[in-house]
C-alpha cells in the first residue's frame, strides 16, 4: 500500500474522485450507448436480424456480401438515413484491412488518453474529462467490434445523397457526395470528444501571462510601501 506522503505526491486530478467520476461515467455511458444502438441496428433495419460471424468477415473479401440488400431507414429525409455496412478500417473506412495496426493503435491512444487526464487537467476541468471519456468510449466500442466480429458494424449516414458542388469528388473512391461515410456513434463520440478537447484547449489562459502576473504580483508585495 502506498504510504500517505507517497499519496500526496500523485498528480492532482488523479486523486480527485469528481474528475474519476465524470471520466467512468461518460466512458460507460458512451460505450453502452455505442453498443446498444448497434446491435438494435443490425437486428432491426433489415427484413432480418443480421448476424455477424467472425470467420466470414476474416475470410470474405467484399464485407458487403455479408449484409442483405436493403434500402435505407429513412430517419430525417435529406438530412439522415440508417443503412448497415461493415468496415475493415478505422473512422469512416480510412485504412481497410489493417485491422491489427487500429487494435494496437486504439489500446495506444487509450493509455495516451488516461495520461492526458492525470498529467494534463485540474480536477474541476469537466469538460476535459468528459472529452477523454467519450474519445475512450469511442475506441473501446469500435475495438469491441474488431476483437468480437473482425470489423466494425457501421449504420449511421448523414446527408444521404447530397451532391459536391460543381461536380467535385473526393480523392480516392471518387464519391460526389458531400458526407460519403457510413459511421456509427462511436465515431460520433470520438468526434465530439476531440471537440470538447479543443473548446477545453482554447479556454485556457497563456501559461506566459499567467506565469507574468504571478511574477509582477510577487514583485509588488516584495516593494515596500511609502507610507
Amino acid at each position: 500500500m502506498p504510504s500517505e506522503q507517497d499519496q500526496n505526491n500523485l498528480p492532482t486530478t488523479i486523486r480527485s474522485s469528481r474528475a474519476w467520476s465524470w471520466l467512468l461515467i461518460t466512458t460507460i455511458f458512451g460505450i453502452i450507448t455505442d453498443l446498444v444502438s448497434k446491435s438494435l441496428a443490425f437486428a432491426r433495419i433489415t427484413d432480418l436480424p443480421v448476424h455477424i460471424d467472425r470467420s466470414q468477415v476474416l475470410t470474405e473479401p467484399n464485407l458487403g456480401n455479408l449484409i442483405p440488400h436493403h434500402e435505407p431507414v429513412v430517419v430525417i429525409p435529406k438530412l439522415l438515413e440508417f443503412t448497415l455496412v461493415l468496415n475493415p478500417g478505422a473512422v469512416f473506412g480510412i485504412g481497410a484491412g489493417q485491422r491489427w495496426f487500429f487494435i494496437i493503435f486504439t489500446l495506444f491512444a487509450i493509455a495516451v488518453a488516461l495520461l492526458l487526464f492525470a498529467k494534463w487537467t485540474k480536477p474541476k476541468d469537466w469538460t476535459a474529462h468528459a472529452g477523454f471519456g467519450l474519445i475512450i468510449s469511442g475506441g473501446i466500442g469500435n475495438l469491441y467490434d474488431r476483437l468480437v466480429f473482425g470489423c466494425v458494424r457501421d449504420f449511421i449516414h448523414p446527408l444521404p445523397g447530397m451532391k459536391l458542388p460543381f461536380g467535385l469528388t473526393w480523392p480516392g473512391g471518387g464519391s460526389d457526395e458531400v458526407w460519403p461515410y457510413v459511421s456509427n456513434i462511436a465515431d460520433l463520440y470520438l468526434l465530439i470528444g476531440i471537440g470538447l478537447l479543443l473548446i477545453y484547449t482554447w479556454t485556457q489562459p497563456d501559461p506566459k501571462a499567467v506565469a507574468k502576473k504571478e511574477t509582477s504580483s510577487t514583485t509588488d508585495d516584495s516593494v515596500p510601501s511609502d507610507s
